[in-house]
């Protein structure tokens, strides 16, 4: 899909904005004691903030794989994003699949609670990196 600028900022913002709407959906599942459904958001809070850095940089993906590889590929390898954070994504994404698609491995509170303020940071992290290309 072609964009052109102006339309790639718009929805390079959609995409953060969702990120953070996503986040907040997050913690109030999160206080609901819904685990299952806070994994979910979780990842999808750090899957809005990596497709719009994507998008910013004009890269697409169909795929959440798709996603994945090329954050790695375009941002973790490059040292534009650390390891740790590229790790991060994995496992959260990890945490969602089980979540949506185990019927047998249950995900309990001492799982999600610790992943909020990370998610907070990766989507934080990830929000600094698209203004600062802005900068460029």
């Amino acid at each position: 899909m072609k964009v052109n600028k102006d339309e790639r900022d718009a929805l390079v913002s959609y995409r953060l904005e969702k990120a953070i709407a996503t986040l907040i959906e997050a913690e109030g599942n999160i206080e609901m004691k819904y685990w299952h459904t806070a994994a979910n958001r979780l990842y999808y809070a750090c899957y809005y903030a990596v497709s719009a850095l994507l998008i910013d940089n004009g890269f697409t993906a169909q795929t959440h794989s798709g996603v994945i590889h090329l954050f790695g590929l375009h941002f973790i390898k490059t040292g534009k994003i650390s390891k740790e954070l590229g790790k991060f994504y994995s496992d959260i994404f990890e945490l969602r699949q089980t979540g949506d698609y185990s019927d047998i491995i249950p995900i309990e509170e001492n799982e999600i609670k610790p992943m909020l303020e990370p998610v907070k940071l990766f989507v934080q992290t990830i929000k600094k990196l698209i203004n600062n290309n802005d900068l460029l």
